[in-house]
Parts: C-alpha cells; sequence; structure tokens
C-alpha cells in the first residue's frame, strides 16, 4: 500500500475515523462562539498566555528566569500505518512548544481506541511511534491516560520551559516585519488523495518526511532578538493562522502567493479536486478579514485553507535579518523554508497578492 502499512490485523485506521490529523479540528468561526460565553481566567498575573490571542500553548511564569509552557492536542488517524500514525501525532503535539519559543521537557499520551475493532499489537504500534518521537525531541513520555473510543484518537500533553526573554507568541509582528514558513503546504490534500488511495508511495514518503520534522528551530529562532512573533501552522490553514497573528498584533499580514512553498503533488492534486473538508470550514470562518485576488480558482483558494497537520512554523523577523534568518533555517535541516510576505500597518487583516 502507498501510505506503510503492508500487513495488520483489523481494518484500516482511516476507515475507522470521521476525519484525519489536523483536519479534525473544530473550525475557528465554530470554535470562536463555543468560547465566546466561557469565564476568563482571571485575576492570574503569572498567566502570560492563555486564551486570549488564539496562540499555540499556555504560558505560566514560574520566576524571572523560567516560564513552563502547557500544550496538548490530539487527533484521529490520517494515515493507515500505526507508527507512522503516532509519529505524525507526537511532532504535531510537540510543535506547540517550540512554537513558543520553548524547548519540551516530557509528555503524557492521550489515547483513546475501539480497542473491540484494532489488535493490541496495532495500538501498541501508535504508542511506540509517538515515544520514538519524544525519543528524538529529548523527553519522556511520563504517563497518560486512556479511554476505550469509538474511533481512534491518540496524541499527547507536552510540557516545556523558556526564558521569558525568550518567549515568542503570535502577537509579536510589527509593521516593516519580514515572513517566513518553514515546511511546504499542501498536507490535508495529501491525507485527502491518502482516503482515496490516490497517492503514491513518493507522496506519501514526502508528507510523513514533513509532518514527523520537529520543529525544533523554534526554539532557536526565539533566541534571536530579531525574531518578533512565532505561530506554527496546522488545522486552520496557512490563511488561519496569519489571520491570528495578524489579529493578536494588531497589523496586516500581507502574503506573496507565487513565494508559498507546496509540497511537490500539492498543486496538481488541488487541482483535480482533492479537498478536506475542513478547508471549505475554514474558508466559511474567514469573512472579510481575508481578501484574496478577485479572479484566484477556488483549486488554488483550497489550497491556502488547507490544514496542514504538523505544519511548519510562521515567523515575522525584522527584515534587515531575514535572509541571515532562512539561511540558518535551511541550515538546520527544513529545506523547503521560504520567505512568504510582509507585516504591514493596518488592520488585522491578511492580504493575499
Amino acid at each position: 500500500m502507498a501510505d506503510g502499512l503492508e500487513s495488520a490485523p483489523g481494518p484500516r485506521l482511516t476507515e475507522l475515523a470521521h476525519g484525519g490529523g489536523c483536519g479534525c479540528k473544530i473550525a475557528p468561526g465554530v470554535l470562536r462562539d463555543l468560547l465566546a460565553g466561557q469565564p476568563a481566567p482571571g485575576a492570574f498575573p503569572n498567566l502570560l498566555v492563555g486564551t486570549e490571542t488564539s496562540d499555540d500553548a499556555a504560558v505560566w511564569q514560574v520566576d524571572e528566569n523560567a516560564c513552563v509552557i502547557s500544550t496538548t492536542d490530539f487527533f484521529m488517524p490520517m494515515v493507515d500505518d500505526p507508527f507512522d500514525f503516532g509519529r505524525i501525532a507526537a511532532t504535531n503535539a510537540i510543535s506547540d512548544v517550540y512554537a513558543m519559543g520553548g524547548r519540551p521537557v516530557m509528555a503524557l499520551a492521550i489515547l483513546g481506541m475501539p480497542v473491540d475493532k484494532l489488535a493490541p499489537a496495532t495500538i501498541r504500534e501508535i504508542l511506540r511511534g509517538g515515544a520514538s518521537v519524544c525519543g528524538e525531541a529529548g523527553i519522556p513520555v511520563a504517563g497518560g491516560h486512556s479511554i476505550d473510543a469509538p474511533e481512534p484518537i491518540y496524541g499527547l500533553a507536552v510540557t516545556g520551559l523558556v526564558h521569558p526573554d525568550r518567549l515568542r507568541r503570535n502577537t509579536g509582528a510589527r509593521p516593516g516585519d519580514a515572513l517566513i514558513l518553514t515546511k511546504g503546504l499542501g498536507v490535508g490534500i495529501y491525507s485527502a488523495a491518502i482516503r482515496k488511495g490516490a497517492l503514491d508511495a513518493a507522496g506519501y514518503a514526502e508528507m510523513l518526511a514533513s509532518t514527523t520534522l520537529l520543529n525544533r528551530v523554534g526554539a532557536d529562532l526565539a533566541a534571536d532578538p530579531e525574531v518578533r512573533g512565532i505561530t506554527d501552522v496546522t488545522g486552520f490553514g496557512i490563511l488561519g493562522h496569519a489571520l491570528e497573528m495578524a489579529r493578536g498584533s494588531g497589523a496586516t499580514l500581507r502574503i506573496a502567493a507565487r513565494e508559498l512553498p507546496w509540497l511537490e503533488q500539492a498543486e496538481r492534486l488541488a487541482e483535480a479536486g482533492f479537498a478536506t473538508g475542513a478547508s471549505t470550514r475554514n474558508w466559511a470562518s474567514y469573512g472579510e478579514e481575508i481578501r484574496l485576488p478577485a479572479d484566484m480558482p477556488d483549486w488554488r483558494r483550497r489550497l491556502l485553507t488547507d490544514p496542514q497537520t504538523s505544519g511548519g512554523l510562521l515567523v515575522a523577523c525584522a527584515e534587515g535579518a531575514a535572509d541571515l534568518l532562512l539561511a540558518a533555517i535551511h541550515s538546520a535541516g527544513y529545506p523547503m523554508a521560504r520567505r512568504i510576505g510582509e507585516v504591514l500597518a493596518g488592520d488585522p487583516v491578511v492580504v493575499v497578492a
């Protein structure tokens, strides 16, 4: 099979799930409605980052030299190989810590499995995949929680640490900054193709290489004062997460469509009609805060709203430092990193040109 699972007892993992990867996320507009009636965290001066700007993780300042980063992420399978599913989910969950400029220190596993449908060996492989990525990140899986669930779910709760001076948020972009994206786009398109058996072995390998590449470069970037803001690009697509940065920073983000890096088959598959339901839900949530060229075809717009599972980091940095930072990102092992736009003074919108 193209997605790596040659022979395993029981049904395909993707057959047991109504969605997969970060395409499972509740649409941003719906999420805002759900959270609208929730009480604010209250007067907690040590809570530096909460829910106020849809940032990647919560941050609690312990003292003048240390902050604790806390995050959780989990989803249903987008691939059928259980080991690969575990690796992708773990890489995605750890990314939130790197996106805040921190380094992870430990993880807890989150596991929900239809134990009457999946063999124990398959579930063990999911856990082994997640543990292998945690090992690569240099952290233990120190515990977790499991339930019997109708659909397979796996992810991590991750704890990290960061010095207050190195904390980076999605609120720091300033007019005049350059925008850099560290990974290629199109993961959701690829996952849609997997479900229909239309992604070849080369495409699967490309997707797996991207989705299991840890975003550890975020911690290194945060050490540079010329890096103003960072967020990771996941289920809301490049447009959705750019919009969160625009809102949080009170500025306009201008994205040059021709500069966006795409996985090799993404444009061809999108033009052929492959898309996730999340792409449509994302677009319906953006409203007038997203401005696209009038002649942009629907298939290309779907690429921009494509949910990215374990996607790259969107980085806002000083214009004069952009070239050197981009070279450093390439050297750190992110060959598809590109400079994709700029930050402008103006309303908190995203303009694609």
